[in-house]
This record gives C-alpha cells, sequence and structure tokens, in this order.
C-alpha cells in the first residue's frame, strides 16, 4: 500500500471531482443521522459539487489530498483562521470510507499540519460535530485536545447542531506535536 500527499502541489480544479467524491461519501457515512433524508440527499449532492468553485478561488486557503495506491481518498481543507488571530484552520478533514483505517488519513493530517507549520501558524484549530465519537478519536490521536469551546452551527435545514472544538499548539522549532 502506497499513500501520495504532495502538500508542495495542493489540489487544483482538476482534482475538485475527486475531492467532491471523498466529501460526499465520507458524509453519506458519518452524518446521516443528523439530518432528515430530503435535506441530507440535498446536502451530499453539494458536496459532491462544490468543490469546483472552491478550487478555482483564490482565498488564502489550502486542499491537501491524499490517495493510496493512486485512488484519492482524503483531503484536508485548511487556511487562516478567521477568529484566532495567528492561528490556521482546518476547515474539513474528510476521508472516503473504503480509506478508513488504512493509515491515510493519519499520513494526511501529518502532511497538513507540516505544511501549517511552514506557513507560519503558530496555532490550529478545528470543528466537529459534538455527536461523532469516530472523529474526536481521531484527532486525539493526531495531538489535537478538546479546547472546551462549543458552538451551534446550522448547515441549513433550521436546525443547529452542536460543534466542539479541537485544538493543537505545534511544537517550536520542530514538528507539530501528534
Amino acid at each position: 500500500m502506497t499513500f501520495t500527499i504532495s502538500p508542495a502541489s495542493p489540489a487544483s480544479p482538476a482534482d475538485a471531482d475527486a475531492v467532491g467524491e471523498i466529501h460526499a461519501e465520507s458524509w453519506k457515512a458519518a452524518n446521516a443521522s443528523f439530518f432528515a433524508p430530503a435535506f441530507f440527499a440535498e446536502a451530499v449532492r453539494r458536496r459532491r459539487t462544490k468543490w469546483h468553485d472552491v478550487l478555482a478561488a483564490d482565498d488564502g486557503n489550502t486542499v491537501l489530498l491524499a490517495a493510496r495506491d493512486g485512488r484519492p481518498l482524503a483531503f484536508s481543507y485548511f487556511g487562516p483562521s478567521a477568529t484566532h488571530p495567528g492561528a490556521a484552520e482546518i476547515h474539513g478533514f474528510y476521508g472516503h470510507p473504503d480509506g478508513w483505517g488504512s493509515g491515510i488519513a493519519q499520513a494526511l493530517m501529518a502532511a497538513t499540519l507540516d505544511r501549517i507549520q511552514a506557513g507560519g501558524f503558530d496555532r490550529v484549530h478545528l470543528w466537529t460535530l459534538r455527536d461523532t465519537p469516530r472523529s474526536h478519536r481521531f484527532y486525539a490521536k493526531c495531538g489535537f485536545t478538546a479546547s472546551g469551546t462549543v458552538r451551534t452551527y446550522d448547515y441549513g435545514d433550521g436546525n443547529p447542531l452542536h460543534q466542539v472544538e479541537y485544538a493543537l499548539i505545534p511544537e517550536s522549532g520542530g514538528a507539530p506535536s501528534r
């Protein structure tokens, strides 16, 4: 099994279909129970198609794509935090269910954190749904800790869900702690 992650060359608009497929399939596997079926079907469709515009934008954010044996199976989406000056925010971190348990997500997180630190950020944070224990275990395994901050977020269906913040402070002068 070979993982390929190229942090020197972030995902481009040509990768939009692969990123959309990962996002949609990850959402289908992990989040269906949180939403009404009709809303969820549309949310999955939007996640499959929105990446053409996102990857074409020049907004200071980066998407890294990870592949196993040539097949894209995970991506991270990150950039400067809008709420924490000097910090980066991982806006999205998704893995296709076919890659779950393979180690590809940990390899991608390591590359993401290296890229964030190389960008000069002294901290990184992210938000994840409160009721997703799989994501909580993954982020803790990667060195993140729950900050204690909780917010509600409305995905567009009028039923806000609780999200929890996770944070990591890279070690100075070395690789981010994991």
